[in-house]
């Protein structure tokens, strides 16, 4: 059926404009499908790998959830990724540095204590050495033993250079066994 509306110099087909909008529509719902399987996937290990790095559980909860939302928003472009949760990753840790300064212009105390060493089981110690990498250094762990992603998506996440990661990684490696007393052998290091 076509119809002229007042004030329009053309005509519509009333049909394909129809199509068109299922055909949206379609896409929208397939999208968020989609986006469900990728949150379902991958928020816990994200929202994880943001509280060892941040070292503030709730403030890694708000950056995810808040990355995530973003996520959603652009999930046409986020989707076609070749890794979208190092993009999740990234909107998050940016997130939540924002936040961060805000606060910290409005005022310079502490944010909160630590819960028990979550690695005492592992290695007694563990925490308090990732806890005192710089973040930078700290991420790339994180990224690299925690998400366990390669070097090429740590760096695609991190927005640095794989020889950044290589770099950054062996420097914090380096710190967290002068940190626990542990030395390597030759041997150990083949």
């Amino acid at each position: 059926m076509t119809r002229a509306f007042r004030g329009v110099s053309k005509t519509v087909d009333i049909g394909v404009v129809t199509s068109q909008l299922q055909a949206e529509l379609s896409v929208t719902k397939n999208s968020t499908l989609a986006f469900d399987d990728f949150y379902s996937a991958n928020a816990a290990r994200i929202g994880r790998a943001l509280d060892l790095t941040l070292q503030h559980p709730e403030l890694a909860e708000d950056a995810l959830n808040e990355a995530m939302t973003r996520a959603l928003q652009k999930w046409k472009q986020v989707g076609g990724y070749a890794n979208p949760s190092g993009w999740v990753y990234r909107t998050a840790m940016n997130w939540a540095r924002s936040w961060l300064r805000r606060r910290r212009r409005e005022r310079d105390r502490p944010l909160h204590q630590r819960p028990a060493d979550p690695f005492a089981a592992i290695e007694p110690g563990l925490a308090a050495a990732l806890a005192a990498l710089s973040e930078d250094h700290r991420a790339v762990v994180v990224c690299r033993f925690h998400l366990d992603w390669s070097t090429a998506e740590t760096a695609d996440a991190l927005d640095i250079a794989e020889g950044t990661v290589k770099s950054r990684l062996s420097r914090a490696l380096d710190q967290i066994r002068t940190d626990l007393g542990v030395s390597l052998t030759n041997e150990d290091e083949r």
